[in-house]
């Protein structure tokens, strides 16, 4: 009987996911390790599984610079698994027992790869060779499954990729302070990117032939992806499992192999970081997986911008503040246009006091005193906000990025700011970009309605308190706008106070 976490071996039109059953993912407890430069997995020979993979160039933490971070696990916690098989008569799948000729398998120094070959034969004489091939400095693992038939029959065979996660290892609420998405991820030529939640895989399986394609597990800053053959119809699938495991995999169409010939079945395993350079060499897409939102197309750019000026100035902070310049550069007209309305309004404040005086117990005529003093002193009373709301989506689009970059994932910027991808330990730069907004509040003109001011007034400690647990690269990019916002409006209040002051003289 085929296990409950295998798929069916159906052919590609009509292939489906076998029905969730109580099949547990079993260790042989013969496990073999594999580490390269910047993987330490462990392959377990029991369908030649990883059931663990360190990322040896990602710490834990800065407190903890010498634990690697694990992707891959299978724990009290729960599982997070890479497993493959192959579906068909003398076909192992991800629960057949292998063999390897050695335990620990260690890539040497200035070696470029290291070679991994897991092997199983059948009753019938039909040889299977599992081969894991890690290249160095790169967390992309080559799969290959070297079929050799020995038997007096054709051997028909499909192989499938699946990635399996327990729900108890959700890492969306992050040391970020704020929600980022957990869960699976699909491609296909009609949608380049495709979320699944855990929910939507509880209450239907996903079934879905396509062309191309890859199925991946994403987490903040790390993902992990099966990618099969891009130019075959591959069929992708999602399954719930009990204790709220599930699973997202693939399988590639049926290869046949005659008797005592050979055929290689293959696809491509990557468990690292979410480097969108990477990733989009990999396979089409899959540096989408990158989840900067629906901004995305004002996202990415800004990222190439940052990282451009990283690779400048060798300071991710810095180059923060360079992007942040260079944005405040972009809308500088747009600004100024904000600026020099605030400005007018300030200018007309005593005479809008002298027309509510006035029409104290008259509103309809105030508003209209009111609309006639804008038009002869050519001032639009929205004319300050509309820049400001053009601004918003950068904005939106940069938090985003700045969240989702695994590049500022504990990158320094200076003195107590080790880490601008979590908060501020001491709260200064919240507390400074307070202090800013605050500054900015009393160059602008007080609402005329006084519930509307005591609003407006409160913002700069509400802001202060919401951005306490934002990541300090999102804070200084806040504080240091503000900053130039402050000397812009400043500039711009003392040349039209001496344009006024000169034509008065």
């Amino acid at each position: 009987e085929t296990p409950a976490d295998v798929p069916t071996s159906a052919p590609v039109a009509a292939a489906a996911p076998a029905e969730p059953g109580a099949e547990t993912a079993a260790s042989s407890g013969q496990l073999v390790r594999v580490r390269s430069d910047v993987l330490d997995l462990e392959i377990d020979l029991a369908g030649g599984t990883i059931r663990q993979a360190l990322l040896r160039k990602y710490p834990v933490s800065i407190e903890e610079k010498n634990t690697p971070f694990t992707l891959l696990e299978d724990d009290a916690r729960g599982v997070y698994l890479a497993q493959s098989g192959l579906l068909g008569e003398s076909a192992p799948d991800h629960h057949a027992v292998f063999t390897a000729a050695g335990t620990d398998y260690v890539m040497a120094e200035g070696q470029k790869e290291l070679v991994v070959p897991l092997e199983w034969v059948s009753d019938t004489g039909v040889k299977v060779t599992k081969t894991f091939t890690l290249t160095r400095g790169d967390y992309l693992v080559k799969m290959d499954y070297q079929v050799d038939n020995g038997s007096s029959q054709v051997w028909s065979g499909r192989l499938y990729a699946q990635l399996q996660r327990s729900k108890s290892l959700d890492a969306g609420h992050s040391k970020v302070g704020t929600y980022t998405f957990t869960g699976g991820a699909i491609s296909s030529p009609e949608k380049r990117y495709e979320k699944i939640t855990f929910d939507a895989m509880t209450e239907q399986n996903l079934s879905r032939d396509v062309q191309g394609g890859w199925v991946a597990m994403i987490q903040h800053y790390f993902v992990s992806a099966w990618v099969p053959g891009q130019k075959e119809t591959n069929h992708l699938y999602t399954k719930a499992l009990p204790q709220e495991r599930f699973i997202i995999g693939l399988v590639e169409p049926t290869v046949q192999v005659e008797p005592g010939a050979g055929a290689t079945l293959g696809a491509e395993l990557y468990v690292g970081p979410q480097d969108q350079a990477r990733l989009a060499e990999i396979a089409p897409h899959l540096d989408l997986t990158v989840d900067y939102g629906w901004l995305w197309f004002i996202a990415k750019p800004l990222f190439w911008l940052l990282k451009w000026f990283h690779n400048l100035l060798g300071n991710w902070g810095v180059a923060i503040i360079m992007v942040t310049l260079l944005i405040k550069l972009a809308f500088y007209k747009l600004s100024a246009t904000s600026y020099r309305s605030m400005a007018n309004m300030r200018r007309m404040a005593p005479k809008m006091q002298a027309l509510k005086e006035r029409y104290a117990g008259d509103r309809e005529k105030l508003n209209h005193a009111m609309m006639e003093l804008y038009k002869k002193e050519k001032i639009n009373p929205l004319g300050g906000c509309l820049p400001i709301v053009v601004q918003i989506p950068v904005f939106i689009a940069l938090y985003w990025m700045l969240l989702g970059s695994v590049e500022l994932r504990q990158a320094p910027f200076m003195l107590w700011i080790q880490d601008l991808s979590v908060k501020d330990p001491y709260f200064v730069l919240p507390l400074l970009m307070g202090v800013s907004m605050f500054i900015q509040q009393k160059l602008n003109p007080a609402p005329p309605d006084p519930i509307q001011a005591k609003v407006m007034m409160a913002l700069p400690f509400i802001f202060t308190v919401f951005f306490a647990f934002f990541p300090a690269g999102l804070v200084l990019y806040w504080f240091v706008n503000n900053l130039i916002s402050i000397a812009q409006q400043w500039f711009i209040m003392r040349r039209m106070e001496q344009g006024v002051a000169s034509a008065t003289s």
